[in-house]
């Protein structure tokens, strides 16, 4: 089809995957104006932005007392206590977090029976965590297939996660897991009745006795459509509260009398550290190193170990987000690099890999009669993408030398760490060892320190201490989730600062899916005051001419905002 007719498709027969009915998808009417404060006053635009994850707040409060976040933690003991498997299934930044979920036991555990009981499954495979895969989403099939190659059945528990509630992959793996007998959970971010009005392949799912739903809805995103931020920062805390809770049924070790309000009250301590001045001003000068860096072309690496997973998913995120240049493999000499990138000083790549999952990778091998079973479309399985454990050793994670790195004019290494890890001890001795040979190329050197504590970092300067308490529970959650919330604040407003954020929509964004092209029309239609469909046609002739005029180791332009500006001349 012509651009015309993918246009008139999209309107006509695509009406499943216009989504603006939804509050995840919606403008924040508390953030409206947030890039131009950023770029008036960094430390007031970082308050509006944190001042949105109390919607969070209230919302675990809600679920932490139903039914249905009392069965989860019930049906996850009992699975465990039985032998059987927890897997968790999602999408994206859901895909991360699911990954996230599963290393978080795997550490606790180490080895054993015990570390395979809780598996995750991302949409595109661990591959997936590194760059996104374009469509898959968009297709049940593919959740449907990575559920059989899982091998769940009888005895597990599938908890499927989901920001909007009406991602196909993972609504697929809903239904091959329950069909192959096992129990399962669906836990998204929007009211669970408007999901089930509009769209259909979510009220199935809904409606469904077989799935118990938790609807975690805390509103709209501090940046529209943003879902990497509050929406996953719910799931987190929920999903991940519901496997601190079930560890403790099963080991004696782990038990610590936690309660679920117990946690809600953790997340309003850790909010409130978070607003506090000197934390505020940290995270502003923060933002000013970074923004200074890439406006004049330069590139930010971190170095990290224990919160190397969190890191990882946080610079993944900001390449989708904000229309960045992805992670580049080492054999690639043509594309541009990746504005900010992360790497472990004191593992090799394959060994860094381990130290982030916690076993080794899992990927996709699928050739091209497979795609064509599971109905992908023409340019999928005519030319299948490599999405297999060669390619994601490919990405230089560890500390093998990296001149790519160092090569521009401006670059720094920021070593990011919890403050308890840098405390003392032969283990802070090694991280900071290593820190120092590694970054010894880089023309700046800088520490993000998060955490109660301010302790020495060597030579480092400057130092970005964000000081906020952190309860030590068995799987770390909160130690995640100190990490996660500032580290998504700060590369939201730093790109705020840099126009890519128009008041608080993301301008700068990609059309790779069903969802992204009905997001791109909506936010033209905003900022360009056009109707819908005239925003729908404009963008599918944009990307027909980026399409035509594209060429290896070119500069990404985003296809939403180049056509908000010929709309607007």
């Amino acid at each position: 089809m012509d651009w015309q007719a993918q246009a008139k498709y999209f309107l006509e027969h695509e009406t499943q995957f216009h989504l603006g009915m939804l509050p995840t998808e919606q403008p924040h009417p508390k953030t409206k104006g947030l890039a131009e404060l950023l770029q008036q006053d960094v430390a007031a635009g970082l308050r509006m932005l944190l001042a949105i994850d109390q919607d969070v707040a209230a919302t675990a409060s809600r679920v932490f007392a139903s039914e249905q976040f009392a069965q989860l933690v019930q049906v996850m003991s009992e699975t465990l206590s039985a032998g059987g498997r927890i897997c968790f299934s999602g999408c994206g930044a859901t895909g991360r977090l699911s990954i996230l979920l599963e290393a978080c036991w795997r550490h606790y555990w180490q080895n054993g029976d015990r570390a395979n009981q809780v598996r995750s499954i991302m949409t595109g495979g661990d591959y997936a965590l590194v760059r996104s895969v374009e469509n898959f989403e968009d297709y049940a099939s593919f959740g449907r297939q990575q559920v059989k190659e899982a091998g769940l059945g009888e005895g597990d528990v599938l908890v499927a996660i989901s920001e909007g509630g009406e991602t196909s992959s993972v609504i697929g793996t809903i239904w091959e897991a329950h069909e192959r007998g096992a129990r399962t959970f669906f836990v998204f971010n929007n009211p669970a009745e408007i999901l089930a009005e509009h769209i259909e392949r979510s009220r199935e799912v809904i409606e469904s006795p077989a799935v118990v739903i938790l609807d975690i809805c805390s509103g709209p995103m501090g940046v529209t459509g943003s879902t990497r931020m509050q929406a996953t920062t719910a799931e987190l805390l929920i999903v991940g509260a519901a496997l601190e809770l079930a560890l403790a049924e099963v080991d004696p070790d782990a038990a610590d009398g936690r309660t679920p309000q117990d946690f809600a009250e953790n997340f309003r301590e850790l909010l409130a550290d978070l607003a506090e001045p000197a934390a505020v001003a940290a995270m502003a000068e923060w933002v000013g190193f970074e923004r200074d860096l890439y406006e004049n072309k330069g590139l930010v690496t971190y170095f990290a170990d224990s919160c190397l997973l969190d890191i990882f998913t946080d610079t993944t995120e900001r390449a989708p987000t904000f229309m960045l240049p992805p992670f580049r493999k080492s054999d690639d000499a043509v594309s541009p690099p990746s504005w900010a990138f992360v790497k472990s000083p004191l593992l090799s790549t394959a060994d860094a890999w381990q130290r982030v999952l916690g076993r080794e990778p899992r990927c996709l091998a699928w050739d091209r009669d497979l795609y064509v079973e599971l109905g992908a479309p023409a340019h999928v399985h005519e030319n299948p993408p490599r999405l297999d454990a060669t390619e994601i050793q490919k990405f230089p994670i560890g500390r093998e030398d990296d001149p790519s790195r160092y090569g521009a004019t401006a670059n720094a290494a920021v070593l990011a760490v919890l403050a308890a890890a840098v405390a003392g001890g032969e283990d802070a001795s090694g991280l900071l060892t290593a820190f120092a040979a590694a970054s010894g190329p880089f023309a700046a050197r800088a520490a993000v320190v998060i955490g109660e504590e301010a302790p020495q970092v060597g030579s480092v300067e400057p130092v970005y201490h964000i000081p906020c308490r952190i309860p030590a529970t068995p799987l770390r959650l909160w130690e995640r989730l100190a990490v996660k919330l500032p580290f998504n604040t700060v590369s939201t407003a730093t790109m705020g600062c840099m126009g890519r954020v128009e008041s608080n929509w993301m301008v700068h964004v990609e059309t790779t899916n069903k969802k992204l092209i009905d997001r791109g029309s909506r936010l033209i239609s905003e900022l360009a005051g056009v109707d819908y469909e005239t925003a729908c046609y404009a963008l599918h002739e944009t990307n027909e001419e980026l399409r035509k005029t594209a060429h290896a180791g070119q500069k990404r332009v985003s296809p939403v905002m180049l056509t908000i500006q010929k709309l607007r001349r």
